[in-house]
């Protein structure tokens, strides 16, 4: 193989031997003849001899290692919940600098099947839920392993994930407000503030941050399995049915799914009507969902600039 300067090379180019020789493989043709860029990494799909074909993320940006590691572990957990498609993470690799995640690729050009997306996404919002319910029937969980793991019964995750750029703290908490509060809304606050400086936003925190513990009285809240990240450009639909990809994965509140979902649109009444069936809106549910749009608000804010600032200003100024 005719050596790569690594001062004059694509990251994707610059990967190619390490990624040859993490995955073993003999066999390692592009798909297509460009990358694909979107908001935070490139990629691209490739032929393989032993993984057949994949899909591979690039991005080297300092935390990106961070990042794919954050991604990998989400795909991985939502994979063993047997209940809506994601595709299979391979393997995550670092390499002087720039990183990539490795997954399986998948053609999704099947046909919208939105029912079938709601149905799935209750589904997998209520499989932490259920085996929690399972086990204080029993009062034990006997024979866990790593295909039947115990059940969850905090909020957080094992791991750090991210939302963009932007580091989601997943500490584990018994307090799901505490940590909504603390962990999301506060983090992304405290970065807004110190890169903006905008005492609007640091104003207003105070005053919602007392009032947000009434919006969950009464709400007895389990913790789910969520994506974390989940818009329209985040699912798609391959020839069996919905798969979603880019997580952001931890055990929280199923409602704040609802949160970016609601946000830009992109999901119509059967999706609605189906998640609804096996998860009822409970009292409350409509402000709730202002809360947790906030977060994106404000996140995007972060990422994005000024144009979002008005949205995430109104919402604080709605709920406090």
């Amino acid at each position: 193989m005719v050596p790569v300067s690594r001062n004059n090379c694509s990251d994707e180019i610059c990967m190619d031997e390490a990624i040859i020789k993490e995955l073993h493989l003999k066999k390692f043709v592009p798909i297509g003849s460009k990358l694909h860029g979107g908001c935070i990494s490139k990629a691209r799909a490739y032929h393989t001899d032993k993984y057949g074909d994949v899909f591979i993320k690039f991005n080297n940006d300092p935390k990106a290692r961070e990042m794919f590691d954050g991604e990998f572990a989400s795909l991985d957990e939502i994979s063993q919940t047997n209940t809506i498609h994601v595709p299979k993470p391979i393997k995550s690799i670092y390499d002087d600098g720039r990183a990539c995640l490795v997954t399986e690729y998948i053609s999704m050009t099947g046909p919208a099947k939105p029912e079938q997306l709601g149905t799935q996404l209750a589904r997998l919002h209520l499989h932490n839920i259920e085996k929690v319910y399972a086990s204080d029937e029993s009062c034990s969980f006997v024979g866990a392993t790593r295909k039947n793991p115990p059940p969850i019964r905090q909020f957080g995750f094992h791991i750090t994930t991210y939302s963009g750029y932007m580091p989601l703290i997943n500490e584990w908490s018994e307090n799901w407000v505490e940590f909504f509060c603390r962990y999301r809304l506060k983090s992304v606050i405290d970065v807004i503030a110190e890169k903006y400086g905008d005492r609007q936003v640091l104003s207003l925190w105070p005053m919602l941050e007392r009032k947000i513990p009434n919006y969950f009285v009464g709400c007895q809240i389990v913790p789910s399995l969520l994506h974390g990240d989940l818009w329209s450009g985040n699912y798609s639909y391959d020839d069996n049915g919905p798969v979603v990809f880019d997580p952001a994965s931890f055990y929280g509140h199923s409602e704040f799914e609802m949160g970016i979902l609601t946000m830009f649109g992109g999901f119509d009444d059967a999706f609605f009507t189906a998640y609804h069936k096996l998860i009822p809106k409970t009292s409350g549910f409509d402000k709730r969902i202002f809360l947790y749009q906030l977060f994106h608000h404000l996140n995007h804010w972060n990422h994005f600039g000024d144009s979002y600032r008005m949205g995430a200003l109104t919402l604080m100024q709605l709920l406090s």
